[in-house]
């Protein structure tokens, strides 16, 4: 069942607008390290944990947040949204301990052993092949984790001269993109996420496999592989999301290999090829991004040249579920179907 949280008006004197009518909003003047000391923290951040899992991603301009604040941020949206207890941050398979700012945050850059071995890991000319949950520093969402990622906040740095804009897409959008006999269809059924890539990539990374706890407890061993629901239902919103990608998500479990294969390659091309359940951003200086993993795919446009830095932190949910009871944004925005 999703999650009931108190909405106050806590947000309302910080000026923000939305950037498309289906996704993403940017806030003008707030500073998230005054939110983290404001007597009114866990109000702001409540707020702000339920604004994201509506809008999918919120943006932040020129922010002074440091590394242990970030942490201190990911985790205070989890525990005030009302995430199990016993999930904390995650640690990816392939982050060393002794990695330069710890386990607890992944680097982002162009020109790490991992960026290599990204492009070592596949041949593909086409800038989509990354459509995602969560991309970590590899072909990584953390969607093949029993207990996967709820909100994720990256802070970009350093940035090549043009360039490296990052795309997110609705998975609210793209579930009413579905006809109502075809959305039923997929309802209760599941799919294999599969991350065996991982173990392949060791030796080009020089680590070896993280074998947790990776932020929760279930999130142990090294078979990265875990069983989702094909449609879940957001539980900060009650809404509900296609949860499947390119990246890891293999087949449809109850199906035939041929029907899972076709539906699958549907359900991206769903994600990748309606630009009007996306928002592009483009990066400047200390820049912060914040989304809602259950709910939204991103994939960031590999156009630039030079350097391209920034420091991610991600925290951990609870395992998805479907509930039958659960409604997509459209109907509980009292919005039109959707009439393409």
């Amino acid at each position: 069942m999703a999650r009931t949280l108190p909405r106050s008006d806590a947000l309302i004197q910080y000026p923000s607008f939305d950037l498309t009518p289906v996704i993403g909003r940017q806030f003008t003047t707030a500073q998230l390290s005054d939110w983290l000391k404001a007597s009114n923290s866990d109000e702001l951040l409540r707020e702000l944990a339920i604004v994201i899992s509506e809008r999918n991603v919120v943006f932040f301009k020129k922010q002074t947040l440091t590394i242990e604040e970030q942490k201190l941020l990911a985790n205070k949206l989890g525990e005030l949204s009302g995430r199990p207890e016993g999930s904390g941050l995650h640690i990816h398979p392939l982050t060393a301990d002794d990695s330069e700012l710890g386990n607890l945050v992944s680097v982002i850059s162009s020109l790490t052993p991992e960026a290599k071995a990204r492009r070592f890991g596949h041949g593909s000319q086409f800038a989509s092949r990354e459509w995602h949950s969560e991309f970590q520093r590899l072909l990584n969402s953390i969607t093949f984790e029993p207990v996967p990622s709820d909100f994720a906040i990256l802070k970009i740095h350093t940035l090549p001269e043009v360039g490296g804009d990052t795309i997110w897409a609705s998975a609210y959008e793209a579930y009413d993109r579905l006809s109502p006999a075809f959305a039923k269809h997929l309802e209760g059924l599941t799919a294999l996420h599969d991350a065996s890539v991982f173990q392949t990539m060791e030796a080009v990374v020089n680590n070896t496999i993280q074998k947790g706890p990776r932020g929760h407890a279930l999130n142990v061993g090294t078979d990265l592989r875990a069983v989702h629901p094909v449609i879940r239902t957001n539980p900060v919103t009650g809404w509900k999301g296609l949860f499947v990608n390119r990246t890891f998500t293999k087949r449809i479990i109850e199906l035939s290999y041929d029907e899972s294969a076709v539906i699958l390659d549907y359900l991206f091309r769903l994600i990748m090829e309606n630009h009007d359940l996306q928002v592009r951003y483009r990066w400047e200086k200390d820049d912060i991004a914040i989304w809602a993993n259950s709910s939204t795919f991103h994939n960031v446009t590999r156009d630039y040249m030079g350097e391209r830095y920034g420091n991610r932190v991600v925290s951990l949910g609870e395992k998805p579920f479907y509930d039958p009871s659960s409604v997509s944004r459209r109907t509980a925005l009292g919005l039109p179907a959707f009439a393409g």
